[in-house]
């Protein structure tokens, strides 16, 4: 096997210039946006590493699709192109074009989701939790028991506990379940995947407990290439066949294509069934737009056809796999701990392990993401006691998230790797002396969605 350097199949041909602060301007915004990543302005980050929903850069051949979009307000050629695209990526015959992954969300479970049902995952994101809770039903996660060892190799620790699921359909609560809902990769635990054969033996439960099964698909491409690459079935095939192999398992899927559709803005609900389509479709020409636009220009819908194309390509992942691999070992050789194996899409922070001395209550993942801002310009989110914790109504910790995580979200080709040695480097500094992070106590925060909009305060300084 060859030692040279994976490299990326595309080179830069228009940039942006970033921004740099100073050190004092940093903690000046911070401050103003009540401690907050996500109130803080673009023009004040030089990495953003926020999120990778909407945030990678379009190809040529995108831009030069886009010149050609059809702006019809019915029947559009464009929506023609996206429709035949998604069909032959899916095999769905019914497909629903959305303006984002969320609207697909609160769509699909308003046809299938009534108050007291149950929503069951490997793990439910943020928006699709909201959603699930907005349509009065309750979610419930089931992740599998390697998803609990941080550090292990264990390939597949998005997988659902099959155990779990088949105790849960089979009891008492059985006939409230009203999807099976799998999250590929699983955002929620640490970017990690999902194998075919776990989703194989989802399809039987679902199948014989009479459950629909969907996925939800935002990262289909990076989800099908750890697949040939970690299942020994699977080794040697294309991501698209893989990829197509798990649409077939399901009676639909959510898809916010802002991750693997390469594109700022869309999403599509794919469907089997026609009478559900019925009903969705309803719901979106009232509350979206056309049914053969959802919300999307025509510009967009072309964009996002040549994307599901591009993102297939193995030499792209080979290449963005290779890149957030190599930012994983140098954090860790800097001395910080990450969720094992890395993913694609991100890598997850163990910050209550080089945090230690700052409690749940405390908020250390997000004492850390706010330090990588303070020394690097550094913007990251939090998936620990700030966002996954039980509070009580002024604002106290009453049940700690298992894990205390920060998320570094790795843009679609944005960033060189020069940048995500920078990010490693400004976590070294942070690793010579972590006491100096201090924690943080919400002053104020909404009753849902919570790490969006709360504001906080430095408990020291």
């Amino acid at each position: 096997m060859s030692s040279r350097r994976v490299l990326p199949p595309y080179r830069v041909k228009v940039v942006e210039p970033i921004p740099f602060l100073t050190a004092d301007e940093r903690r000046a915004a911070l401050a103003d946006a009540g401690y907050n990543p996500f109130n803080l302005r673009a023009d004040q980050i030089t990495i953003d590493l926020l999120s990778d929903s909407g945030t990678g850069a379009t190809s040529t051949l995108q831009e030069s699709a886009a010149a050609l979009g059809d702006e019809s307000y019915a029947g559009a050629r464009s929506w023609f192109r996206f429709r035949d695209e998604i069909t032959q990526l899916t095999g769905y015959p019914y497909i629903l074009p959305v303006h984002q992954g969320r609207a697909g969300e609160r769509i699909l479970f308003a046809s299938m989701l009534k108050p007291g049902q149950l929503s069951v995952s490997n793990t439910h994101f943020d928006t699709t939790y909201a959603n699930v809770v907005l349509a009065g039903a309750e979610a419930v996660n089931l992740p599998c028991p390697a998803a609990a060892d941080l550090d292990s190799a264990e390939p597949f620790k998005g997988d659902i506990d099959l155990a779990a699921l088949e105790q849960l359909l089979a009891g008492p609560d059985g006939s409230r379940v009203g999807v099976v809902l799998m999250t590929i990769t699983n955002n929620g635990l640490g970017a990690q995947p999902v194998s075919m054969a776990n989703l194989t033996a989802v399809r039987a439960l679902c199948t014989r407990f009479g459950v629909p099964f969907f996925l939800d698909a935002a990262r289909f491409a990076e989800n099908a290439w750890l697949v040939a690459q970690r299942e020994a079935a699977y080794h040697g095939q294309s991501p698209r066949d893989i990829a197509r192999a798990a649409f077939d398992l399901a009676d639909g899927c959510l898809i916010s294509l802002k991750k693997d559709g390469l594109t700022a803005i869309g999403g599509v609900v794919g469907l089997r069934d026609e009478s559900r389509y019925a009903a969705c479709e309803a719901n979106l020409i009232a509350t979206e737009g056309f049914s053969t636009y959802g919300g999307l220009a025509g510009h967009d819908l072309e964009r996002l056809a040549q994307g599901v194309r591009e993102v297939l390509e193995p030499a792209y992942l080979h290449s963005r796999a290779d890149s957030t691999a190599r930012l994983a070992r140098l954090v860790n050789d800097a001395g910080v701990a990450t969720v094992a194996p890395a993913g694609i899409h991100a890598i997850y922070l163990n910050a209550g392990r080089l945090l230690p001395h700052l409690a749940p209550h405390e908020f250390p993942g997000h004492a850390l993401g706010c330090q990588l801002f303070l020394d690097g310009g550094i913007r990251c989110a939090e998936l620990g006691s700030l966002y996954l914790g039980g509070m009580d109504e002024e604002y106290r910790l009453v049940t700690p998230a298992p894990f205390e995580l920060v998320r570094l979200a790795i843009p679609r080709r944005v960033y060189t790797d020069t940048h995500l040695e920078y990010v490693a480097d400004v976590l070294a500094d942070i690793a010579k002396d972590p006491q100096r992070v201090s924690g943080y106590r919400i002053v104020a925060a909404p009753p849902l969605l919570r790490h969006f909009k709360v504001r906080l305060a430095p408990l020291a300084g």
